[in-house]
Formats: structure tokens, C-alpha cells, sequence
């Protein structure tokens, strides 16, 4: 699609991959819905943005909130032709000895956060015939040793949008996986345990790290495609990055 007017909707836009692809969006024409908790940061984003973007207070946990975003978006725009599903924590650590609220505190936000998303978005965006971007992770490919939850609910997300693309293919909507390896971002800030942390920094400062605008920009590319185009798959990782 041409981007140009259209209207999407990015989840966890306050910071990071969501931030720097509502804004990547906005300079390519859209009109763009960002969604989070943090609403202050959102209206940063606004102001920075060159074109029209609407504010919600969004918390993708709480089904209720993601249909009213969805609501709010279609109210004040009049029709959804994208969905960007970004939202997503990242708590790492071992299986032994785990706090295992975070673990649901992942499923709740990685998966059923953007499954409640792709429910409350289908309906218009199958009148739109448009797109769904799901922002998922190498670890949906790969699990590791101190990754079992957050791969766990990267892989469920990856079976749900194959089932959606199966379901809605032929009705003329795309359905995109993205899957960003490190990504220089406040998601390792996240995390609890300060081994994990330590792994993560010394990680980061040993290899060249993508930046958001990197899964930005092939957010835009998928998006961009002519309708009979549907770019299903983008597995980008540093160049440094093993696995």
C-alpha cells in the first residue's frame, strides 16, 4: 500500500521499535494511532512527528483498553488499514528458581496482548483490506538458556499470526512477521534479575546493535509493498549476532 493517508495503529509506541516506527510511519504520510501506557511520552512523540498522530491511553493486558484504542482510532479517523502489534517486555532469566509472575506478566502483555489486538482490529481491517505487522523476536526461532518464557511467548506469537494469515490471506489482508535479534532499546532495561542484566550489557557492548529505526524501516518497507504483495517474514539481526 501506498502510505500516504492511510491509518495505523502501533502499539508500545512510547519508546523504542514502537517510537521510532510511529514516527518512521508519520514521515512516510500516514496518519498514525500510537498506543501506551505512558502517556506523557506519547505526547513527545506527537510533537515530533510531522504528521497527524492520535494519543491513547492503551494498556494491551486489559482487552477492554485495546478495543476502545481500536474504537478511538477508527471514531476520529474513520477506517484502520494497519495494525503495528510492538508491545512487548522482556524479563529474562533461569527456569530454576524463577519469579514466575513474570512470566505471566510476559504472556499477558508478548502474546495475549497482541492476540486481543488482532481481535479487536480484524474486523476493520478486513473492511480495509489491510495489514497486520507483528513485532515478534529471534527468540521466537531460536530459544537459549535464560530465555524460556519470553521464547515461549514469542513462539506462540508466531503460531497465532500463521493461523491468522492462513484465515484472512485470501479476504486480502497481509499478515507480516518481523523478528528484530538485539535491538538497542530500553527492553533489557526490564529486566529483575542483575545477572541477566549483566548478560545483557556485556551482549550489547560486544557486538554492533541495530537501533529502532533500523526495524523502523522494514516495518515501512512491508507496509509499503503493492497490495498483491505480502512480505510474511523479516528476520533481522546485527551482523555481529550468532543466533
Amino acid at each position: 500500500m501506498n502510505l500516504e493517508g492511510k491509518i495505523v495503529l502501533v502499539t508500545g509506541a512510547s519508546s523504542g521499535i514502537g517510537q521510532a516506527t510511529a514516527l518512521a510511519l508519520s514521515q512516510a504520510g500516514a496518519k498514525v494511532a500510537v498506543g501506551a501506557r505512558r502517556a506523557d511520552r506519547l505526547k513527545l512523540l506527537a510533537e515530533d512527528a510531522p504528521g497527524e498522530i492520535l494519543t491513547l491511553d492503551l494498556d494491551v493486558t486489559d482487552q477492554q483498553s485495546i478495543q476502545d484504542a481500536v474504537a478511538a482510532t477508527v471514531g476520529h479517523f474513520g477506517r484502520l488499514d494497519a495494525l503495528v502489534n510492538n508491545a512487548g517486555i522482556m524479563l529474562s532469566g533461569m527456569i530454576l528458581g524463577a519469579d514466575t509472575t513474570e512470566w505471566s506478566r510476559m504472556v499477558d502483555t508478548n502474546l495475549l496482548g497482541s492476540m486481543y489486538a488482532v481481535h479487536a482490529a480484524l474486523p476493520h481491517l478486513l473492511e480495509s483490506k489491510g495489514t497486520v505487522v507483528q513485532v515478534s523476536s529471534t527468540s521466537g526461532r531460536i530459544a537459549s538458556a535464560a530465555g524460556a518464557a519470553y521464547s515461549a511467548t514469542k513462539f506462540g506469537i508466531t503460531g497465532f499470526i500463521e493461523s491468522l494469515r492462513q484465515e484472512v490471506t485470501t479476504q486480502g489482508v497481509r499478515v507480516v512477521v518481523v523478528e528484530p535479534g538485539f535491538v538497542a532499546t530500553e527492553l533489557a532495561g526490564h529486566i529483575t534479575d542483575p545477572a541477566m542484566q549483566a548478560m545483557a550489557k556485556t551482549m550489547a557492548d560486544s557486538i554492533r546493535t541495530l537501533q529502532p529505526d533500523d526495524i523502523a524501516a522494514a516495518v515501512v518497507y512491508a507496509l509499503n509493498q503493492p497490495d498483491h504483495v505480502s512480505v510474511n517474514e523479516l528476520l533481522i539481526r546485527p551482523t555481529d549476532q550468532l543466533q
